[in-house]
């Protein structure tokens, strides 16, 4: 891909059409709940992108017997029962944060021998509540550049506990790796949780993937208890489109008022990006879930208000939402995201950064967590993406209504979406023809 990628306007009345890949967040639990299962799963719908290659690459490391389609978009995972094939090996996680999450809690639990390594970008981000947990339960850690990040060395030999409280400011995987690894126990795992998000969108899909997988989940006061030893599996998986990739063409309703469908994608999705479609309601658009996927209406929408929303549940779609708040007839602010500054990038600052160098606007809200944005037309500008895949598809569609945009390093995009910008490209040619 060309180092740079000029966004030109897009213009067209009338309906587009798009197809997304498989969920990221779906594949990779999939993925993990199909290895850990005692049963041979087909999984369809998978996600083949920079991040799910990295899971891929490492269950096969372990030793997990896999059969790879990928133009079929299809894996067949045998799976062992709880059992690594080698529990003496090395896998490296790249920059996915749910591979190094989920397997790191897998490995330890599971027990053996590891050498983990990670991207530079990976080695900054969060893990010590993780690691500082399995250090406490017994797993030896011996870290290879800052303590209690990665890369590190992992050896495990049985844990110690057999209940645990987790903080989910941070990130909501550290909960999600502990419950889906939780079966690995013989007495199983007592999952308490503290923090913003408890009751996250994330976790809830964690627990419902378990449960189509065949796992019984107890709930608790606090949290959740999974009961150790359990048989389960089951014989096809389909993962559902990415609704955090749809939400940027489900984007261009209000933005150029027109009508958006996303094949296959529908209103009862597992995943917790659904609740930002649901707000472009708020938008003045109307939303229908068609057998052909949901259908967001746009048309005859030529201005729409700023919103004051709380997006802790949905916080990718921060950077969504902000490129819309740029063409808003009033101030958006958005809360709830303090979280998003220890992800791929520092996303609160990228995107002031970003927004400030078009001439927007815009500033922190530091009691609410958040940011607020004044809408102006832009200033034409190279945004800088920080090697964050979500900033480059996002701050694509302030480009899309006004031109003068050019997206540094579009190629970020295949850590999930990595055909995002041939997609954009297909809906040039089809308003081309109107």
């Amino acid at each position: 891909m060309e180092q740079t990628y000029r966004v030109r306007p897009l213009k067209r009345k009338g309906m587009f059409c798009v197809s997304v890949p498989g969920s990221k967040s779906m594949t990779n639990r999939a993925l993990l709940l199909a290895a850990l299962s005692g049963r041979t799963c087909r999984l369809e719908g998978v996600l083949f992108s920079e991040d799910s290659r990295v899971f891929l690459q490492c269950l096969v490391n372990l030793g997990f017997q896999l059969q790879i389609f990928e133009k079929d978009r299809c894996v067949i995972i045998c799976g062992t029962g709880g059992k690594i094939p080698h529990p003496q090996a090395a896998i490296n996680v790249g920059s996915a944060g749910t591979a190094a999450r989920f397997l790191t809690v897998m490995l330890a639990f599971a027990g053996g021998d590891y050498e983990i390594g990670s991207s530079g970008q990976m080695a900054k981000r969060p893990m010590e509540p993780l690691l500082s947990l399995l250090e406490q339960g017994g797993a030896e850690i011996e870290y290879h550049g800052e303590k209690r990040h990665f890369p590190f060395s992992l050896h495990a030999d049985g844990m110690a506990f057999s209940e645990v409280t987790i903080d989910t400011s941070v990130s909501s995987q550290f909960a999600s790796a502990l419950l889906m690894a939780a079966v690995l126990l013989p007495e199983g795992l007592h999952v308490h949780m503290t923090g913003r998000r408890t009751e996250g969108s994330y976790i809830r899909m964690t627990i419902a993937m378990m449960e189509q997988f065949g796992l019984c989940v107890q709930r608790e006061e606090t949290g959740y208890y999974v009961e150790g030893g359990q048989h389960f599996g089951i014989e096809h998986y389909i993962v559902e489109p990415d609704v955090s990739g749809a939400a940027y063409f489900y984007s261009l309703a209000p933005l150029l008022g027109v009508d958006v469908l996303v094949r296959h994608v529908h209103a009862g999705s597992l995943q917790g990006d659904i609740r930002y479609v649901g707000l472009l309601g708020g938008l003045g658009c109307t939303l229908e879930d068609t057998p052909d996927g949901l259908l967001v209406r746009g048309t005859g929408i030529t201005h729409y208000p700023g919103l004051h929303v709380d997006l802790r549940d949905c916080s990718d779609q921060t950077m969504t939402l902000a490129a819309l708040a740029v063409y808003a007839d009033s101030v958006t602010e958005i809360v709830g995201i303090g979280h998003i500054r220890k992800q791929e990038s520092d996303r609160m600052a990228a995107i002031l950064c970003e927004l400030t160098r078009m001439g927007i606007r815009c500033e922190e809200i530091p009691e609410d967590e958040g940011i607020r944005i004044f809408p102006r037309e832009p200033k034409p500008a190279v945004i800088k993406t920080y090697d964050d895949h979500r900033m480059a598809m996002a701050f694509t569609l302030i480009g899309l209504r006004s031109g003068g945009i050019v997206i540094d390093n579009p190629g970020c995009c295949k850590k999930t979406f990595e055909d995002y910008f041939d997609v954009l490209e297909a809906l040039y040619e089809e308003a081309g023809k109107y």
